[in-house]
């Protein structure tokens, strides 16, 4: 089930929120708990016994490392004995293939591969859960002793699927109490109609750009329109993301949660560092805390925080699918992040219009070693990009452009934060009655678009 789906509109959400502020304050969490499990088992109902087994295996842990916490040598083997479970787990189901295929070219070796389904959001999950035993080891979270509530955690709806990776510390308190009100009900709502245009009107349109010419035989794409699907490409996979986190942010408010921010308009970044603070960022701090710091940060000198970037970059790419090609668009950003630590940034600081031209060549580059198959395919896009391919331009290219001119105009426009400074300059008196419009245009909007659509992906579930 997807958010940006008729049945998730109007037949589970209004369910789920209905009973949720009917039953008593106490069994909100229980109802929150079952109707959890109904949205994670509507495609892949096996995959529930999984997630139950992640939560108990992380539910146990947490309560044994609060138990040992004195004794630092037990602490530690709960510790390790967890973080092999939660990262076997995924590296079975996510890895085993790729790694199967790639010892099977050796002469001697010949594994079987299993094709089995990826668990949806096993990645985000898995991250999440493995963040609260360790939590409870620092002392930077108490002890969940209530397995519903743990439960309620880990499998909550909003942010199950594609995240954004709450950490338990951040709403531990709020699985306790949460102080509903119509206000932040309301601004939930708000929230959700801005996720919900974002997937439904933008990325799903400008994803038909990108997907006419990631059709196209290397020979046949040219330097305009190798260009205009990678531009497209990379406006449809920020709106798809961050419109999920959107959603998810509002859903969560419409249950009187508060999940912290995921994206904060990273194509405005003037440099590779800064982009990647502003794009999934629940992802980047996650491996900054558990990773990078662990290992050592920048606090051991520069060679090895350069090491310390690699190995954080290298699992960052590898997070995000099993293909070596993920791997890859790691170790390219790790190249330009390292490049910035030893002396690019400082040269960037005193030009941020060439760091803000440089920033989204970078990005848009990576989205093609990012979104294609194989190296060799990669190659030739960027070989097309770069040298002409099939030549400069064709006629079906002008014609694409002049197409998908208006909507690349407005993932431009709202790539940025412009529009929401210009609402937020207009009388507040016209603000309360524009917003309330606003949320119903584009919940009208996209219903009709649903209703008709057959194109309604969400590019990071394979995540």
């Amino acid at each position: 089930m997807v958010f940006s789906s008729i049945l998730f509109l109007f037949l589970y959400l209004p369910i789920v929120l209905a009973v949720y502020y009917i039953v008593p304050v106490k069994w909100r969490n229980l109802w929150l708990f079952i109707v959890n499990f109904v949205f994670y088992g509507w495609g892949e109902p096996v995959y529930i016994l999984l997630m139950l087994f992640s939560i108990c295996v992380n539910y146990v842990s947490g309560r044994l490392v609060y138990r040992y916490r004195q004794e630092d040598k037990k602490a530690r083997r709960i510790l390790l004995v967890n973080t092999v479970v939660n990262l076997g787990m995924l590296m079975f189901f996510k890895y085993y293939d790729l790694f199967a295929e790639t010892l099977n070219q050796l002469p001697f070796c010949s594994l079987p591969l299993l094709a089995l389904e990826l668990p949806i959001g096993i990645s985000f999950y898995t991250f999440q859960t493995m963040s609260y035993p360790i939590d409870v080891y620092r002392g930077d979270a108490d002890v969940q002793k209530n397995f519903i509530s743990f439960g309620t955690f880990v499998a909550l709806f909003p942010q199950l699927i594609a995240g954004p990776i709450v950490r338990y510390k951040d709403v531990a308190d709020q699985l306790g109490f949460r102080a509903n009100s119509a206000e932040q009900f309301a601004s939930g709502v708000r929230r959700f109609a801005v996720g919900l245009g974002k997937k439904v009107l933008i990325a799903n349109n400008i994803g038909a750009l990108w997907d006419f010419y990631a059709a196209k035989a290397p020979g046949e794409l040219t330097c305009l329109g190798a260009w205009l699907g990678i531009i497209a490409f990379a406006l449809q996979i920020y709106f798809d993301f961050s419109g999920y986190s959107d959603m998810a942010i509002g859903l969560g408010r419409m249950l009187g949660f508060e999940f912290k921010e995921n994206f904060d308009y990273p194509y405005l970044s003037s440099s590779v560092t800064e982009f990647w603070r502003r794009w999934h960022i629940s992802l980047g701090t996650w491996f900054r805390d558990y990773v990078y710091i662990p290992l050592g940060g920048n606090r051991k000198g520069r060679a090895r925080q350069i090491f310390n970037i690699l190995v954080v970059w290298a699992l960052t790419g590898f997070w995000h699918g099993a293909n070596w090609t993920f791997l890859l668009w790691g170790l390219y950003y790790a190249v330009f992040l390292i490049l910035e630590k030893l002396f690019l940034l400082k040269w960037l600081k005193k030009a941020p219009a060439v760091g803000h031209i440089y920033t989204l060549l970078i990005a848009v580059c990576g989205w093609v070693l990012f979104q294609l198959n194989s190296v060799g395919q990669a190659f030739d896009y960027y070989r097309a990009m770069f040298f002409g391919g099939a030549g400069l331009f064709a006629p079906e290219d002008l014609f694409n452009l002049g197409a998908f001119g208006l909507i690349l105009a407005i993932a431009v426009f709202a790539s940025m934060p412009l529009g929401k400074k210009l609402f937020s300059r207009l009388p507040e008196k016209l603000r309360s009655v524009a917003a309330p419009v606003l949320v119903v245009l584009v919940l009208v909007l996209s219903t009709a678009y649903l209703v008709d659509a057959t194109y309604n992906p969400f590019l990071y579930f394979r995540f």
